[in-house]
């Protein structure tokens, strides 16, 4: 994990402690009433969010539609993707929400996330996941039950290839490293950011430990402080991982509107959304990631008032 010295602004930008910061979850748009993104204005959209202070854009991994799932989410490949926001953003961190390591071959994964941090200037954040969708994995023809060690030692690789010149390594589902090829280029800040998505299969300890981030969908008060207690404690003497959670999002057009819960919708105006942000911050959470997909306003509509008011709110506070 970083210390707090050698934490690069692309990662601080997103979790520090004592604050909070808002991302949004790509595709960058409402569509509430369809399981497919128009996959429009995205450029516009990504532009909006940089400049009216989000702090990051977080781009999901999801290889096929499945239509018992019911949401085709992000349709686009998603290291292909970051390079496109990475040409029409100059600021704003970039990272994935989580790319499905079992089913990706870690070399590969590095080298992908490697490039992209060094064409931008290292504001990427690697967020890596085992997926919500079971069904995937035949298709890869990949164990779902070893989805979870996978994860593991596949972490271990890229950490090997992207923090050491030449490394000597033997794996037991991957490569083996014999000291005679190096992988470039080198993360820029010296190491990449690693976020778990999800618990990935993992027990807290082993989260607490092994990556820098954690995203999960936690929004609960005394769950929150269970979490970040739990962490805290996990990491032994280190610097345990920074926790933020994601939620689908509907901002509500009453600025007064109390907060709703819509099975896993959170519908709230902005006065009550800006005391609840408030409220996870002091409890730990140094990161909320909005999914628009539900949104009943335009995208452009949400950002501007989250803009305007919430974000300059937290900023102050």
């Amino acid at each position: 994990m970083f210390d707090t010295t050698t934490t690069p602004d692309s990662f601080a930008r997103v979790f520090t402690k004592g604050r909070l910061s808002i991302g949004l979850i790509t595709p960058l748009e409402a569509y509430p009433d369809s399981p497919f993104p128009t996959l429009k204005d995205h450029q516009q959209a990504a532009k909006q969010a940089e400049d009216a202070g989000f702090s990051s854009l977080w781009i999901r991994d999801v290889p096929f539609y499945d239509p018992k799932f019911g949401d085709a989410a992000q349709v686009l490949d998603p290291f292909v993707y970051a390079g496109y926001l990475a040409a029409v953003t100059e600021r704003i961190t970039l990272g994935t929400t989580g790319i499905v390591l079992p089913l990706r071959e870690p070399v590969a994964v590095a080298k992908q996330a490697l490039s992209i941090d060094q064409l931008t200037d290292g504001r990427f954040v690697l967020g890596l996941s085992t997926g919500d969708r079971p069904v995937e994995y035949p298709a890869f023809n990949i164990d779902f039950e070893d989805r979870a060690a996978r994860y593991r030692e596949a972490i271990e690789v890229i950490r090997t290839l992207s923090e050491n010149h030449f490394p000597k390594a033997e794996t037991i589902r991957f490569g083996t490293f014999s000291g005679t090829l190096d992988m470039l280029p080198k993360p820029i800040h010296g190491r990449l950011p690693i976020m778990a998505v999800g618990r990935s299969g993992q027990p807290i300890e082993w989260l607490a430990q092994n990556v820098d981030a954690w995203i999960w969908a936690v929004d609960e008060s005394a769950a929150i402080r269970e979490i970040i207690s739990a962490l805290k404690t996990s990491a032994l003497d280190g610097r345990p991982p920074a926790y933020g959670y994601s939620t689908f999002f509907d901002l509500d057009p009453n600025p007064d509107a109390p907060y709703q819960r819509c099975y896993n919708v959170v519908r709230i105006g902005r006065k009550a959304l800006t005391e609840r942000l408030l409220h996870h911050r002091d409890l730990g959470v140094q990161h909320v990631a909005l999914n628009l997909k539900p949104s009943r306003r335009s995208t452009q509509s949400v950002i501007g008032e989250m803009g305007t008011h919430v974000l300059p709110e937290l900023a102050a506070a």
